[in-house]
Parts: C-alpha cells; structure tokens; sequence
C-alpha cells in the first residue's frame, strides 16, 4: 500500500519540485521513502511521484518509480499471486533482480500489454510509462479497493491516490461540481466518476485509461464489470457444492492476502464476515493469528464481547482497546484531512481507531468487507423485496395517479395527523416509487433506503437547480431480463455504495495511520462465483447471508453467532447535540453556513434547528452539512 501521484502538462507549467509536492503530502500513506521521476519533452511534461509503504521486498529493490527497459511504473497495491505469475514469466525468458510484485508488472506488461491483468489477483492502482512511445496508463482494480482521482483541463492531466495532491499544482481550480454536493448530500458519499470538484474524476473500477504524452484526449477502457458475472447464466449446483466451493474460494483469497514481508493481523468485530476470515485463517496455520478490536463503553455500540468470545473460542492472539468517548470525539476534525471530499459515513471514526490499534504491532490488516454485497447480509434488501410486494399489489394504471394525490397533500398536515416530523419525507419517498411506472427492487433500496436527502428537501436548501447526475444507481437497463431481484440489488450495490462509501472509508482511515488494508472477500474469483449461485443460497427466506453462515457455524457455535446485526457505529449525533455542540456551532451558524453561497438561509436553519431539538429524522441530514463545511473550511479557505 502507497501512494501515487503524477501529471502530463501540456503547458509546460509544471516541475521537479510541483511533483516533489505531490508526492510529500501523501506521507501518512507511504512514510518509508519516496521517489520520483521528471520528464521535460518536446511538447509536454510528464512526472511520476511514489510514497512507499515497504511490505514485499523491503529492500532498495522495491524502490519506485521502478524501471525496466523503457517503462517506467509507480504502484499502488499488492498483487497477491505474483509469484505465480512470475514463475509463467521466468518459464518464458524472463529474469528479475528483486522479489517485488511491481517488477512482475512491469515483465507482464512487456510479454502481454494491457491483457496482463486478467492473470492478476490483487487490489491496485498504477501508471505505466512507455517513455518510447510516450503514453502513460492508468489502470484500476475490479473492484476499486485502490483509489484513483484524475484531473483533466486546458492541457493538464492530474492522477493521484487522493485529492490533496492536485491542491500542490498551481493550474489546479478549486470549482465545486454541484452535482457532485447533491450526491453527497443525498448518499453521503460521491458516486464514481463524479468528484467534489468539477474537471475531476474517479476512474471506474475494473477500468484503463491510457493518455499519449503527445497530445489527445484520455482513453478509459472496461477490463472487468461485476454486471458481467450476475448475467451469465446461473449454476446448476447443489447446496453442499456451493458450500464448499465457496468456502474453497475463501480460503484461497484469504491466504493470498497473508503473503507480505511484514506482520499481519485482522480486523475482528465478532459478526460473520470478520469470523469467517479469522476462522478460516486460523484453522490452517499453527501459529496464533492476531486479531483487533475496538470497544465501546456504551452497549448499543459495543460489538467487543462478540469479538472476545470468537477469538478465545478460535483461539487467535486478540488484542481489544476500550477507546474512550473523547478519543473517539478526537477523530471527526480529522476527517476533513484525511477525506478531502466530503464523506458522510460516521463508521469512519471506530475504523480509524481500531487501524491505529493494529498499526501498533502490525503493517497490513485484513478486513472483512463485501460480505454484506456479495452474499445478501443487508437488512434493506428483504425490506426492499417487501416494499416491491407492497406496491405490486396496487394495480398499475393507479400507481401514477395515486403518487400525484400521495405529492400534493401538505406535509404539514401529514406531520400533524401522524404526529411524527418523518412523515412528510416517507410520504415524498413513496410518492417517488408510485410515479416511478415500474418499481422494482433496486429503485426501493436506492428512493426509500438509500438516499437522505429527498428531491424537495434538497429543492429547499441548494442555491439554485442541480441536476442529478446519472450513476449506476440508474443501470437496470444493463441487467439480463431474467436476473432477480435479488441480485440486482447485490450487483448495484457493489458498484455504488461499496466502492464509493465502505472501501473508501477503509482505504482512508487505514492510510491515515500508515497501515494497509487488505480485502479477502473482494477476491474477484469469489464475487464471479457467489454472483451466479441461486439467490436462495445467500437469503434463504429471511435468513440473510445463508451460505456464509453455514460456513462459519463448522468453526464457530451458531448459538454464539446468531443475534442481531450491529453497524459498526457510534453515538456522534448524541455528541453532537452535548459534548460536542460548541463544535458543531463553529461550522454550523447562520453566518458560517451562508458564506459560500451554496445553501439557502430557511432551509439549512430548518435543518439545524430541528435537529438541536432532538428531532431524530434530522440526524443524517445535519451531520452530512456538518462534514461538508468542515471539508470546506479545510479545503477551499
């Protein structure tokens, strides 16, 4: 795990010494040395900026930027079967003078250009230049557990692992996308390819771009979508098949992901998909694995005594650190910084906590994310389904009209009759799906789920009309006609909230402690599979995450596992309201909040004022406002 930095300027603007900026802030992600590499050509600059995190190959070897003949690489990542890959290399000629994975990149881009990286299992993000033909490509992982930003406008390409760098480049412009603020606003997080500044994307994942140094616009190309795997037919396979071949993959992911020169540990939470890779890892090694984590003194948020009690019962070296209320309060100036867009999720501060638990003795952790996307852990999706039912009940010729009746009655009455402040937003949500013509699950998970603010509320407090951006939120049309809906749901969700909101958050509070994070679960020979396994083997009834369980309870009790689901959360809006209102009242008064232009005065003071008198609907709504002046503070004063 590092981090990348770079340019093409075709102004010739640019420096050494911009590109040495660059690559300085990214420190927290690489502390173990830096490197870069300047190009003045013809018509253009080009630089290359590394920050390495030494973790295979910890020698000078592993240095980057790394060459071999006329490429040039900077890597951020792990390829998890290099060794395999190089052995195939070296069986064609090939020779090596370190032990690193980003040396097997370089031979494997020689021998079979861009088709290389179907032979590779890993989480990554790099830039290849061919200081030959003078084209750089950029390439990011399937699953997109490796950021990638990029920057394109009058002639400068930007790239970089997180948006901080391109603030060093004095061509860079420091518009705010107002597409990019509603998303944010309605999902808490910004859906690839849009970013908080306009010019700026993410690039997809399981996608290349490729940019001559010559002149031209950037070229991205799809190498891998998980929609792929989700239309191709399903497997005829029985239960006990589908268990063991499932729990086969697992392993084998999970292995992959111990490989490293540096101490590894895991992330435990005590729920299934933290026990199912601890257990797996620790049934097939003697020695004791080491396991992490955080505590809270407040019971609704304390998933510890689970954690203890698997890890005494697989018998792992765990370590569990009580954090106090206050350290946890510590964490949220820090956000701004280390998420330098706005992001929303408040999990973001226990994440951040237990990484600098394990960064204490451990440089890598493995974390158990995409349990929930891949095998049907969420609770929204049986609520999705339901809702769908509901709603087909209504005859369709009288969802249209009925939405329109549902839209017009007054909010106020509704709040009035029902006596809750929540009923006008549920009765918007559901007017929503009535209008929509042909409901379906992914628009139950995604109108009255997934989205915060609802199309009126964000009327009332953005400064003018925002268009919504399209996303894959809106890509059904690019489902088979037959796949369920259950499925839908899965594929969509580990194209959006997955990549742009869990992996994000991982990546960031990982990084901003100097540890990397490793995600077995994302292994993309698990995903190819679990995508074409009947829906019942992943929510069997109402038993969500069926064929993970059945796996877990061969190491584990099933008595000891089976009980709620628990979010990995904390209290922050009680915070908010108490210890942490002088705070809170630095970014969120009438003046700080009308400074930038971008928010109406009577809606953005609803907003606070109902949330200060304890109105519980307002909690998401308030801390999303709250995170984005405290990012704009940091970033745009």
């Amino acid at each position: 795990m590092c981090g990348i930095a770079g340019f093409i300027d075709f102004r010739n603007t640019s420096s050494a010494e911009t590109l040495t900026r660059f690559t300085d802030v990214l420190y927290h992600r690489g502390p173990d040395g830096s490197g870069q590499e300047f190009f003045q050509l013809t018509n253009s600059q080009v630089g290359l900026g590394h920050r390495r995190l030494s973790i295979i190959d910890l020698s000078d070897a592993g240095r980057q930027p790394m060459w071999y003949k006329h490429w040039c690489i900077v890597f951020n990542g792990e390829m998890y079967n290099y060794a395999e890959v190089k052995t195939e290399l070296e069986q064609l000629g090939h020779s090596f003078v370190s032990h690193s994975d980003t040396e097997v990149i370089l031979h494997a881009w020689e021998t079979w250009g861009p088709a290389m990286i179907h032979r590779f299992i890993g989480m990554f993000a790099f830039v290849l230049y061919d200081t030959e033909k003078q084209t750089i490509t950029c390439f990011r992982d399937r699953a997109g557990v490796k950021p990638f930003y990029y920057y394109w406008q009058d002639g400068l390409f930007l790239f970089a692992s997180e948006l901080k760098c391109f603030h060093q480049h004095p061509r860079f412009q420091k518009k705010i996308n107002p597409q990019a603020l509603r998303q944010f606003l309605q999902y808490g997080y910004i859906l690839a390819p849009l970013s908080i500044f306009e010019h700026t994307h993410k690039l997809f994942p399981g996608h290349y771009l490729s940019l001559s140094a010559g002149g031209g616009e950037p070229v991205i190309e799809k190498y891998w979508d998980v929609y792929a795997a989700y239309n191709k037919p399903k497997l005829n396979i029985t239960e006990e098949d589908a268990i063991a071949e499932t729990e086969k993959l697992l392993l084998s992911a999970c292995q992959y992901r111990m490989v490293a020169d540096v101490p590894v540990g895991v992330f435990l939470s005590g729920g299934y998909d933290s026990s199912a890779v601890t257990a797996l890892l620790q049934a097939n090694r003697t020695e004791q694995l080491k396991t992490y984590t955080i505590g809270f003194f407040e019971e609704d948020h304390n998933e510890a005594v689970y954690a203890k009690a698997v890890a005494a019962h697989l018998g792992t070296d765990h370590t569990e650190y009580y954090c106090t209320t206050k350290e946890a309060q510590d964490i949220i100036p820090e956000i701004a910084l280390y998420c330098d867009e706005p992001f929303g999720d408040s999990s973001i501060i226990p994440t951040t906590l237990v990484s600098r638990l394990a960064r204490r003795e451990v440089t890598v952790a493995l974390s158990a994310d995409a349990g929930d996307e891949t095998f049907a852990g969420y609770n929204k999706y049986p609520l999705a389904l339901d809702l769908l039912k509901k709603v087909q009940n209504i005859p369709g010729v009288l969802r249209k009209p009925a939405g329109k009746i549902l839209s017009r009655i007054p909010g106020s009455l509704l709040a009035k009759i029902s006596g809750s402040s929540a009923a006008p937003i549920k009765r918007e949500r559901f007017s929503n799906i009535l209008r929509h013509g042909q409901p379906t699950a992914c628009t139950m998970m995604d109108y009255m789920l997934g989205q915060v603010y609802t199309g009126n509320q964000l009327r009332d407090l953005l400064s003018g009309h925002i268009e919504q951006a399209p996303s894959f939120f809106d890509s059904e049309k690019e489902f088979r006609e037959d796949l369920d809906q259950l499925d839908r749901m899965l594929a969509m969700d580990y194209k959006t909230y997955m990549v742009d909101d869990i992996l994000v958050k991982v990546d960031r509070a990982a990084m901003s402690t100097s540890l990397e994070g490793r995600e077995p679960l994302l292994d993309h020979r698990l995903i190819e599979f679990a995508a074409q396994l009947p829906s019942a083997y992943k929510m069997k009834g109402q038993d969500k995450k069926y064929i993970l369980k059945e796996i877990v309870h061969k190491y584990l009790p099933k008595e000891m596992m089976d009980r709620p689901k628990m979010g990995f959360g904390i209290p922050v809006f009680d915070w908010l309201r108490h210890d942490l209102k002088p705070y809170a009242d630095e970014f969120m008064n009438e003046t700080a909040l009308m400074d930038h232009g971008l928010f109406k005065k009577e809606g953005v003071m609803h907003i606070v004022n109902r949330f200060m008198a304890g109105d519980r609907n307002y909690n998401n709504l308030f801390w999303y406002l709250l995170i984005f002046q405290m990012w704009y503070k940091k970033w745009m004063t």
